[in-house]
Order: C-alpha cells, then sequence, then structure tokens
C-alpha cells in the first residue's frame, strides 16, 4: 500500500510540494467533473456548496471528483464515509493536510492544524479550559454578559439580529475567553477575525496587497502581536478565563506549552468560537422565528428552569434544558457552521468500490448528510423531535457530524451548548421572536453560513 508520510512542520511550502506527488491522472478513474478551465468548479461549489454537492452525489453516487480550489479532489458522501474518514481507525487521514491549505496562513498549529500524536498532547493541555470549575466561571460571566445585553434588544422595532449577535459574542469572548473589557479594540479584534475568515475562502491564496488573504494575514499578524505579550503575565496569575487557563496548560511532561503555540491556539479558538456560535445562534433565532410554536414550548421549559423572566441559568441547570438541547441540535443539522470537513489521505484506502491513491485531498460535508433521507425523514422540516434518545439510537452515529468526529471532535462543544441555552433562556423568557410574513432571507453558504441581509427580526416584549 502506497502511503505519503506526514511533515515535521506545517508551512505552505510543504503544502505545495506535496501536491505535486500526486499524478493529476491518479484520479481519472474516479467519477465527476472538473469544470471550467483555471477556475475548475469553484464557483459552483462557492455558490451552492450544499446544492452542488448532492447534485454530484445523485449524479455520480458516493465518491466523485471535482476540481475545486485550484486542485483534483475527492469528496465522500454519507454517513459511512463520515465513519470512516472522521474516526479513522488506520490514520489515513490528515487534517493537517487537508485544512492546511486553506487555513496554513491564518491559523497555523490550531488543532484542526495538527494530528495525531501533536495533536492528542496539545488537545490534552488545552483540555485544562473546559473543565468543570472554569466552566463554571465562565457561565456566570455569559449569564451578566447577554442578560445585560439582550435587555436593551427589547424596542418591538426590527433589528438586524446577525450584527447584533456577532458583537455579543465578540465581547462575551474578551470576558470569558479573555477576562477583559476590549472597549474600543473591539472592532480592530472584529475585523481582524472577519478579514481571517473570509481570507480562507479567498480566491487568490497569496498574501497580495488587497486581496482577502492580504487582508487576512494582517488580521493573523495584529492577533499575534495583541496576544504574545501577555503570555508571561498571565502564567504569574491566578486567572479563570480561557487565555489564562492557555497560558499556564502543560504538556505530559510539566513543560507549559510554548508561548507561540499558547498564541495560536488562542487565535483559532476565538475564531471557532466567535464565528461558529454567531453563525448558530442565528440560525436558531430564525428557526424558531418560523416555528412559533417551538418557542413556546422552550420559554415553559426555560421558565420551569429559572423561576422568571431574565433570570440567570445556573451551571448546575443547564443539563435540564432537554428541549432546547434538542431544538438547539436540529438547528445544526439543517445549517451546519461548517459545511464541509478536509483531509488528505496519507496512505491508499478503499471506499465506494474505488481505490483512492495516497497524495489525494479528500472531502466530507456535514451540510450533505444532515440533508439525506435515509437518515432524516422531511429533511427540510423542523422537528427537534429527531434528537430523542431512541431516535439518537437508532440513527447512524456519524448521519450528524456538526462537530466533527473521532479525535478532532470540537473541543469547545459543551461551551457551544453552554452559550447558546443562556442566550435562548435570556431571549425566550423576555421577548417573543417575530419576522414579517412570507420572509425568507438568502443565506451565504461558505466559508460559515449567515444571512446576505443579517436576519431581520423583532423582539416583541411579552405581555
Amino acid at each position: 500500500m502506497a502511503t505519503l508520510a506526514p511533515p515535521a512542520h506545517s508551512t505552505a511550502r510543504a503544502f505545495t510540494h506535496w501536491s505535486r506527488q500526486l499524478d493529476p491522472k491518479a484520479l481519472d478513474h474516479i467519477p465527476g467533473e472538473d469544470g471550467w478551465p483555471i477556475v475548475g468548479t469553484t464557483l459552483k461549489v462557492l455558490a451552492n456548496p450544499a446544492g452542488y454537492g448532492e447534485y454530484m452525489r445523485r449524479t455520480y453516487g458516493p465518491v466523485f471528483r471535482a476540481n475545486s480550489f485550484g486542485r483534483r479532489q475527492v469528496s465522500l458522501a454519507g454517513a459511512d464515509a463520515n465513519e470512516l474518514v472522521l474516526f479513522d481507525r488506520n490514520k489515513t487521514f490528515s487534517s493537517e493536510q487537508g485544512w492546511g491549505p486553506v487555513l496554513d496562513l491564518l491559523f497555523p498549529r490550531g488543532l484542526m492544524l495538527m494530528d495525531f500524536e501533536k495533536h492528542r498532547v496539545d488537545r490534552r493541555a488545552l483540555s485544562i479550559a473546559f473543565k468543570p470549575e472554569p466552566m463554571r466561571h465562565y457561565a456566570d460571566a455569559l449569564n451578566a454578559g447577554i442578560s445585560e445585553r439582550v435587555a436593551q434588544w427589547g424596542t418591538g422595532r426590527e433589528m438586524l439580529f446577525y450584527p447584533a449577535i456577532k458583537r455579543l459574542t465578540l465581547d462575551l469572548a474578551a470576558t470569558s475567553f479573555l477576562g477583559l473589557p476590549l472597549g474600543p479594540e473591539a472592532d480592530r479584534l472584529n475585523k481582524a477575525f472577519v478579514d481571517m475568515v473570509q481570507a480562507s475562502i479567498g480566491v487568490v491564496r497569496k498574501p497580495l496587497p488587497f486581496t482577502a488573504m492580504g487582508r487576512g494575514v494582517a488580521g493573523r499578524k495584529f492577533l499575534v502581536e495583541w496576544f504574545t505579550p501577555q503570555v508571561l503575565e498571565r502564567r504569574a496569575g491566578g486567572g479563570q478565563d480561557m487565555f489564562s487557563q492557555f497560558c499556564r496548560a502543560t504538556t505530559e511532561d510539566g513543560e507549559p506549552l510554548p508561548v507561540d503555540a499558547v498564541v495560536d491556539h488562542m487565535s483559532f479558538l476565538m475564531m471557532a468560537a466567535h464565528d461558529t456560535i454567531t453563525s448558530s445562534a442565528t440560525s436558531l433565532i430564525w428557526l424558531l422565528a418560523k416555528n412559533p410554536e417551538w418557542q413556546d414550548k422552550l420559554r415553559a421549559e426555560v421558565l420551569a428552569v429559572t423561576g422568571g423572566s431574565g433570570r440567570a441559568l445556573a451551571y448546575d441547570d443547564l443539563g435540564k434544558l432537554d428541549l432546547t438541547e434538542m431544538a438547539f441540535k436540529e438547528t445544526l443539522r439543517m445549517i451546519p457552521p461548517v459545511p464541509s470537513t478536509p483531509r488528505r489521505a496519507l496512505k491508499d484506502f478503499e471506499f465506494g468500490g474505488y481505490r483512492i491513491p495516497a497524495g489525494t485531498p479528500v472531502g466530507i460535508s456535514a451540510a450533505s448528510v444532515h440533508m439525506m433521507e435515509e437518515h432524516w425523514p422531511e429533511p427540510t422540516k423542523f422537528d427537534p423531535m429527531r434528537f430523542t434518545p431512541d431516535k439518537i439510537a437508532a440513527r447512524h452515529k456519524y448521519a450528524w457530524v456538526p462537530f466533527g468526529g473521532g479525535a478532532h471532535m470540537c473541543l469547545g462543544l459543551h461551551f457551544a451548548y453552554m452559550q447558546i441555552k443562556i442566550l435562548t433562556a435570556q431571549l425566550l423568557t423576555r421577548y417573543r421572536i417575530e419576522v414579517e410574513p412570507g420572509y425568507d432571507p438568502a443565506w451565504q453558504p461558505w466559508p460559515i453560513p449567515k444571512p446576505k441581509d443579517g436576519l431581520r427580526v423583532k423582539m416583541v416584549p411579552l405581555d
């Protein structure tokens, strides 16, 4: 079996070099299409990734080839494909080499850009920030910050929810993640995160002036300069915020993580928490506005737990919001914040009757499998009851993968549940969420879904 050795370190030059090792003709036996000259299928993928993926799956089957973002690659569709790639029993797939061409200049050494033992060591060190005591601290900060901001939204007039929740999640990251108010620096941090995420799908992959990648690399430079001087200072302190926890994290031999590693992990997790929670919260509010009967159910559940409007949701009560968690899971099924996941094959492997060679860029899609009727009857219907324990047990474990799976399962998923539950508790006990009849906003599908118009909603105070 052919193998492709992983690198000692991740660099843009290394990824380019490895790409040359795969003969483009090596994928000719895989059904699919190469698209137009130069751009390939990239524009089709960006315009409608889920729709294009579904078209390709129905046309060519669960294994198909496309030519997007400058390289030929193979997509694997379905829950079995997700299990093969994410569980990765044989260490066949590299996350570092999958995400690297997209993120290496922007988020080097983030957990997604690590493989196998190095990933395990750093993930274990960083898990200190998600232990119960730090999580209790974050819950207190989230309750206070969300309550104060949400109280300002009840004008009854139409508001743009996406920019409002985006600013709130950034401010919450300042308190829960960094342990300080950012003040006027919030705008520069926000711009840095936005520029870095947008650069990840920029057509021009070099950081040239006036390009998305140029702005993204400049955003990374700003974050590195902002975080680096504080690492040693935080190590000497006793702060409970996430950044301080990361600064004190140690490897298995008791050594602190290198300063640049702490900075890179913090930059990546700030981006991931900021943008994915913003997207997920917006999707949830949109689906609850469209399905007011579920607003009523969640409101009743929250009031039974907290005892009144606008009251804090205690950390120990998070597990009591079963319906709220089910509604959030259904939201993540319908609009996953990370629609697809790239990997790169380190060995030859077989799937769906095809032999796929080492060096092949391989992708799976949460957005695709979450809409497959064999797993989700009436997949376009919002139905949180899909996530009752009996239905979860009866379904393929890898039919629902918004947080990934296997060794790379999202480290902050419990933080995401906590923040969404606290936000839902504060909103639904104060307001009825409404949209105009017939309102149906268009969504930007990549790199992280968001409504193009900002999502026009009304927060109508309850009588």
